[in-house]
């Protein structure tokens, strides 16, 4: 019988007994604006989650209380970095429902992979904890709607882990593209690149003994356990991850959504394939994704197995009438209708920030960079660009939500099948 995430307190009483019935709210609220209230902090996923104990150490009066990851050698390592960095340990667990049913915790910050974070959110949410959540934080659409009515239903702050929303020179760099510096705003093109090599050809093999595999999985159907899928390859594989656009697409897309100051397209388009090797690799390694808009549009280029380092393009660049600006990964660079350099702004990147502004939304009720509504905005184009690959198909998007118009073997992929008694709820 395999475990329910909506167990959560009979879980933790009965040492891994799990039981059907749901949970209730937990307030969490007792001088919940006071600003120099302590924040604690649970932490799941260990590898990204390394970056979230080091940044929330770093915010304002902030305690890592937790480190969860289903791998113990994580778990232990994760230990051991956040009792550097502060005076008391946290508590080192191997199940995230552990840390929900503790009252004193406010926010569960989820570096797990692509088909837990909304789960995670959701159930973090109901239990009265407010979220950081990595990139994409959704898996399919419907994912990411129900994340968002969580967040709207318990009143709980999501920010959506793409930090580039807080960094200094991203947002003066914005306020200078929107104040006209580049005149009228037509286009932004992504790009991404990279040296990946081949994830070659899985086994299935006993299940290592440090790893909690049925808790790995959770809501993804029943698999047998592959040599070569785990820490990392999972984002290559549909039924786990989205592929480069997803992984990475999502960081510059949701620049371009930033800068055109648009939501939903209206048509998308994604062309690609496996080209440099022959293994178990499902998602493109290299591919162009289309986005129209009517008035304005945006492309993002992958190649994740060649770095094209002759073409040497920008992070993300915007062409408008007067000229263009490009963005790299914290600074940018603006050149006329020529492509003369008239301005150039070197960024600071750094996680800090985007973390500091949770806490202070929580303390001091600050509008969140990325609030997950509008976070999953930019992550939709991702999902759209997917199912548009994967369904062979230019897709027509209603403009006032994002859904998928008259295609029903895209509006299927819109969804996902859960393992028994996982599917979240809200």
């Amino acid at each position: 019988m395999t475990s329910s995430p909506f167990s959560r307190r009979d879980f933790v009483k009965s040492a891994g007994a799990l039981s059907a019935a749901s949970f209730a709210v937990l307030p969490n609220v007792r001088g919940q604006n006071a600003p120099s209230r302590k924040l604690r902090v649970g932490v799941m996923g260990l590898k990204r989650g390394a970056a979230h104990i080091r940044s929330f150490q770093k915010a304002t009066n902030v305690e890592i209380a937790y480190v969860c990851d289903v791998d113990s050698s994580r778990a232990e390592a994760g230990g051991v970095l956040a009792s550097q960095g502060q005076a008391k340990p946290p508590k080192v667990v191997g199940d995230f429902r552990s840390i929900l049913d503790d009252d004193s915790v406010d926010i569960l910050s989820i570096a797990a992979p692509n088909f837990w974070q909304a789960p995670a959110t959701i159930l973090a949410c109901e239990a009265g904890k407010h979220v950081y959540v990595e990139k994409p934080g959704s898996h399919t659409p419907q994912e990411a709607e129900w994340m968002v009515a969580a967040a709207r239903k318990y009143d709980r702050r999501v920010q959506l882990g793409t930090q580039r929303r807080s960094y200094a020179s991203m947002i003066q760099g914005m306020d200078a593209l929107h104040s006209g510096i580049i005149g009228k705003v037509r286009f932004a093109r992504a790009w991404y690149r990279n040296t990946r090599g081949s994830i070659g050809r899985g086994k299935v093999a006993p299940v290592p003994k440090q790893l909690d595999y049925d808790l790995w999985q959770g809501p993804v159907p029943e698999q047998p356990y592959r040599d070569n899928l785990i820490h990392y390859n999972w984002h290559w594989r549909w039924d786990y991850g989205g592929g480069e656009l997803i992984n990475n697409g999502v960081h510059a897309l949701d620049i371009a959504r930033w800068g055109l100051g648009v939501e939903y397209p209206t048509r998308v388009s994604y062309f690609g394939g496996r080209y440099h090797f022959d293994d178990d690799q499902e998602t493109p390694d290299t591919g162009t994704a289309q986005f129209d808009f009517g008035d304005v549009g945006a492309s993002w280029d992958g190649s994740s197995c060649h770095r094209r380092d002759g073409d040497n393009l920008a992070f993300c660049t915007f062409y408008g009438d007067g000229g263009s600006i490009a963005f790299d990964t914290a600074g940018y660079t603006v050149y006329d209708s020529k492509g003369l350099l008239l301005k150039k702004v070197k960024g600071t990147p750094g996680d800090v920030p985007h973390f500091q502004n949770l806490c202070d939304a929580i303390r001091d009720d600050a509008p969140l960079n990325q609030e997950i509504a509008e976070g999953q905005k930019s992550t939709l184009w991702c999902h759209l660009g997917n199912i548009a690959l994967r369904t062979g198909s230019v897709l027509d998007i209603d403009p006032n939500n994002g859904r998928i118009l008259n295609n029903s073997a895209a509006q299927k992929l819109a969804k996902r099948t859960y393992r028994k008694g996982w599917q979240p709820r809200v």
